[in-house]
């Protein structure tokens, strides 16, 4: 059970001040200087960041391969080959 007591020595008192913070909702609060990105250069990649980017770009190129490939067969352009 939390208990309340009347805080006598100002030492006391002021090292509790100094314990808590203050909580401003960013509505309520300053607007702040933003990044300018325009400001900014180009990134450089690492080799394995370079590679990793060109598998992910051929996965997504094979994936939407199969995708259309699938399609197509949904049309039935591939009904009478192959049987």
């Amino acid at each position: 059970m939390a208990t309340i007591r009347a805080l006598t020595n100002a030492e006391e008192l002021k090292e509790r001040e100094q314990n808590f913070f203050v909580v401003v909702h960013p509505l309520d609060d300053e607007p702040e200087q933003k990044v300018d990105t325009e400001k900014l250069g180009p990134m450089r990649m690492t080799l394995s960041v370079r590679l990793s980017l060109l598998g992910l770009r051929a996965y997504l190129v094979v994936m939407m391969g199969l995708v259309v490939y699938h399609f197509l067969g949904l049309a039935g352009l591939f009904a009478g080959r192959g049987r």
